[in-house]
């Protein structure tokens, strides 16, 4: 499943987090960085199940793009704790 998400992080720091967050917060269904660059990072965790996460530039923040078969439930549970930009509706 694909997962989308904006917030107001840097993507820096939004990568950072992710691998924090894979690594110690699901502690049984952990995962862990096996590849990544300045604006991704691939995760490898249980029985070799991957989750890849991206970051682009977008109006009002950061776009970031999850994809996985197994971790869906972690990978909304992580993008629940990015904080998002303030509602522009009146």
């Amino acid at each position: 499943m694909v997962h989308e998400y904006l917030t107001t992080l840097e993507p820096a720091l939004v990568l950072a987090r992710a691998k924090s967050f894979f690594a110690e917060r699901v502690p049984n269904n952990a995962a862990y960085a096996e590849r990544e660059g300045p604006a991704w990072v691939t995760l490898r965790g249980q029985g070799g199940e991957e989750i890849a996460l991206a970051t682009m530039a977008a109006p009002g923040g950061t776009r970031v793009r999850a994809s996985t078969l197994f971790f869906d439930q972690a990978v909304s549970r992580f993008l629940s704790t990015l904080p998002a930009p303030a509602s522009t509706a009146a």
